[in-house]
């Protein structure tokens, strides 16, 4: 969390404030720290590299062109922007010493970070209606998710994650931000001089965007689970397999930002903020490649495919 930040006098008898101080992992040693780096630094590039992947086999393979992997494809898409808004300033911090960070760039990274979380949570609503529809009404799942339905519901997914920035672009005339390791909302609202009940109205409507989602989310499922439960359901229990994956992510994603924003009041230490942090921030991006190919038949072959491939061209 970072609980400093550097003044500049202005004008008058103004304080224009220049610079916030990154504090998380100031208490670690240089070793701990090259460590650190080059764990994080594999974390990112892995991260990265496995979303490309993912998205490249969708796209060049035909047996994953259909609305589930569409989706999918998008979901790493997001999470390459995700990671990569905070992570580089991570490693950064890590790498160099350099723990300050501009007001613009701290805004424009909690700018971001907000609103590819917003459009993720979106996004997890989609594919959880995706699911739905596959296992509940499968003789209708063609009919209903066509080309265009998917466009439209990806589309208002991003319009709907960036039409936050103009929520944080409000807050940005009331305060000023600061994090754990980035640049996040409960330190923004802790070190201004703002009214206090900015971070009550922030953390509601957070837990609002978040808690809104899980349940529609949740509403899916649980009539997936009752479809399920009849004796009719023998072979859609088969097309649930698919859902595994999602089931996963959704624990992650929610499990951590649920715990950074709703069990977290700012007076937890700062060691235990980070760590949570880092669960939403670096080790959830990082999971998904994994969670989305490993488990997942058809991901795996196109990418065994792609692989034997791309070597006999390279040694023919």
């Amino acid at each position: 969390m970072a609980d400093e930040w550097k003044l500049c006098m202005g004008a008058g008898n103004g304080t224009v404030i220049s610079e916030f101080i990154l504090v998380g992992f100031s208490g670690l040693d240089q070793r701990l720290q090259l460590y650190l780096l080059l764990v994080f630094l594999l974390m990112y590039l892995t991260t990265v590299m496995g979303n490309a992947a993912i998205i490249f086999l969708v796209y060049v393979d035909n047996r994953l062109q259909t609305p589930m992997y569409f989706f999918i494809g998008n979901l790493a898409f997001l999470e390459i922007w995700f990671t990569s808004s905070t992570s580089t300033k991570l490693l950064v911090i890590l790498s160099s010493g350099r723990r300050t960070i501009s007001v613009g760039g701290c805004f424009a990274q909690s700018s971001f970070y907000f609103a590819l979380g917003a459009a993720e949570f979106a996004l997890l609503v989609v594919m959880s209606f995706d699911r739905y529809i596959a296992i509940c009404q499968p003789l209708r799942y063609a009919a209903i998710m066509k080309n265009r339905l998917c466009i439209h519901l990806v589309a208002a997914v991003w319009v709907m994650g960036f039409s936050f920035l103009s929520y944080c672009l409000v807050l940005s005339r009331f305060c000023c931000c600061c994090c754990f390791c980035f640049c996040d909302n409960p330190p923004l609202f802790h070190l201004s001089c703002s009214d206090a009940s900015l971070w009550k109205i922030d953390l509601v409507f957070l837990l609002f965007i978040m808690l809104s989602s899980l349940c529609l989310t949740l509403a899916s499922y649980t009539c997936i689970f009752c479809i399920l439960r009849m004796p009719a359901a023998s072979d859609r229990k088969k097309a649930f397999a698919t859902c595994s994956s999602h089931l996963t992510t959704l624990a992650i994603a929610y499990g951590s930002c649920i715990a950074l924003y709703a069990c977290s009041s700012g007076h937890l230490p700062l060691e235990t903020n980070s760590i949570v942090a880092l669960l939403n921030t670096v080790l959830y991006p990082f999971l998904n490649p994994f969670i989305y190919s490993l488990r997942n038949k058809s991901v795996m072959l196109a990418l065994k495919e792609a692989m034997a491939r791309a070597t006999a061209q390279l040694f023919p």
